[in-house]
C-alpha cells in the first residue's frame, strides 16, 4: 500500500447523506416507538369520523424520539388524508400568544398578517380551520409565557386534538385550572432507550448517512457508549458529524479512534442550554448544590432553608427531579448504611446539546 492510498482527494466525502446527519431528518421508519406513536395517533382517529379528538400530554427526557415520533404521526396524517389540517408549533422562539398565532398563519399559508392584532389572527385561524378537522402540537410547550392561544383553540376550534410536548411530567400541574380542565390530556410517556437500542439508532444513521466501510467498528462503538452515557441520541448524530469532519480534515478515507475521541472530547464545548431557561427558585436550588456538591438530598434542603428558600420538602425534590432530568445534576440513590434510603447530589453532568 502506498502512503497516499488511504487519502481522500479534495473532491471527495465519507458522507453521502448530509441530512441524515441533521437530529430533525426523518427516516422511513421510526425504530423503538412504535407503541409510542400508536397512542399519539389513536388521539386522531376520532377526527376521520368528523369528531372532535382526544388530547394528549407527551413527556419524557431530553432526546429520546417525542419530537420525531410526534412529526413522523403528522408525515403520515398528511399522506392518508388532506380533511385533518395538521399544525405543529416548536415553543422555544415561540412563546407567546401573538408569535404562536403568526407561526399558525405561517403553517396555514396565510401570508397577510401584517398589522393585524391578536384578535385578528386568532379569527383568521378560526375560519381557516373550521371548515376541516385540525391536529395541534405544541412542542416545548414548557417554554410558553401565556395560554390564551390554548383556551382559544379549546373554545372556538370545533374538530381538533391538542398534543403538548415536554421533557417535564410535572409540567402539567402548574396549568391554569381553567385550561387543565378543559384539555383533560392523555399522558404519554417516552422511556429512555437502552443501550442496545441506542447502538441501533445510530447505526441505522450511519448506514442512511455514510458510505459502507467508512467507520471503523472501535470508533463507532465509542460513540455509542457516550451517547448511551449522556442518554442522548442528538449527542450521538452530532458526535457522528463531528468525528467525520476531523477524520476529512485530515484526508482520511476511514474514521478511526483517534476521529471519535477528538469528537466526544469535544462535547462540553459545544453549547447547550443555559440556567436561564430554569426557574428563579431552581436557579436558586443548582446553586446550592454548585457550592455543596456530593451532599445527601436533606442536607440540601436544610441548607435552601436557611438561605431562605420557602418551598416545602415534596417541592424541593421536584425541583431535584427537574434539574436532573435537564441534566444539570447528577442523582444517586443509596440505601441501608447509618442514614437508611437517601440520594446522594452531585452538581454537573453532561447535559443535552441544542443548537448542532
Amino acid at each position: 500500500m502506498g502512503l497516499f492510498d488511504n487519502m481522500l482527494r479534495s473532491d471527495q466525502t465519507l458522507i453521502k447523506n448530509q441530512e441524515a446527519l441533521e437530529y430533525e431528518f426523518l427516516p422511513k421508519m421510526l425504530p423503538y416507538r412504535d407503541q409510542e406513536q400508536r397512542k399519539i395517533a389513536a388521539l386522531m382517529q376520532p377526527l376521520f369520523a368528523e369528531k372532535s379528538g382526544r388530547n394528549g400530554f407527551v413527556f419524557g427526557s431530553p432526546g429520546i424520539g417525542k419530537t420525531a415520533a410526534t412529526r413522523a404521526v403528522l408525515r403520515e396524517l398528511e399522506e392518508k388524508t388532506d380533511d385533518i389540517i395538521p399544525v405543529y408549533i416548536n415553543c422555544w422562539n415561540k412563546n407567546t400568544t401573538f408569535k404562536i398565532l403568526l407561526e399558525m398563519c405561517d403553517c396555514l399559508d396565510f401570508k397577510f398578517t401584517q398589522n393585524k392584532r391578536t384578535e385578528e389572527l386568532f379569527k383568521i385561524i378560526k375560519q381557516l380551520l373550521n371548515r376541516k378537522s385540525a391536529i395541534f402540537v405544541f412542542d416545548e410547550i414548557d417554554k410558553v409565557e401565556d395560554f390564551d392561544f390554548l383556551y382559544s383553540i379549546i373554545e372556538e376550534i370545533y374538530r381538533k386534538s391538542i398534543i403538548l410536548v415536554t421533557n417535564y411530567r410535572d409540567w402539567l400541574t402548574n396549568l391554569d385550572e381553567r385550561i387543565r380542565s378543559r384539555l383533560l390530556p392523555e399522558m404519554i410517556e417516552f422511556r429512555e432507550y437502552t443501550p442496545a437500542e441506542t447502538r441501533g439508532i445510530l447505526g441505522d444513521r450511519m448506514k442512511a448517512a455514510f458510505y459502507p466501510g467508512v467507520w471503523e467498528q472501535d470508533a463507532f462503538d465509542a460513540v455509542v457508549k457516550k451517547t448511551a452515557e449522556i442518554r442522548d441520541i442528538r449527542t450521538g448524530i452530532h458526535l457522528m458529524k463531528e468525528a467525520s469532519g476531523i477524520a476529512e480534515s485530515r484526508s482520511s478515507k476511514k474514521i478511526a479512534m483517534k476521529d471519535a475521541e477528538e469528537a466526544i472530547s469535544k462535547v462540553s464545548q459545544f453549547h447547550a442550554k443555559d440556567t436561564g431557561e430554569l426557574e428563579e427558585d431552581e436557579q436558586f436550588i443548582l446553586g446550592i448544590i454548585r457550592d455543596n456538591s456530593g451532599r445527601k438530598i436533606g442536607d440540601l434542603f436544610e441548607l435552601y432553608g436557611a438561605k431562605g428558600g420557602q418551598q416545602a420538602y415534596k417541592t424541593f425534590q421536584r425541583r431535584i427531579e427537574k434539574l436532573e432530568k435537564g441534566r444539570y445534576i447528577s442523582v444517586k440513590k443509596t440505601e441501608g448504611g447509618k442514614d437508611g434510603n437517601t440520594s446522594i447530589i452531585t452538581f454537573g453532568q453532561m447535559r443535552k446539546l441544542t443548537e448542532f
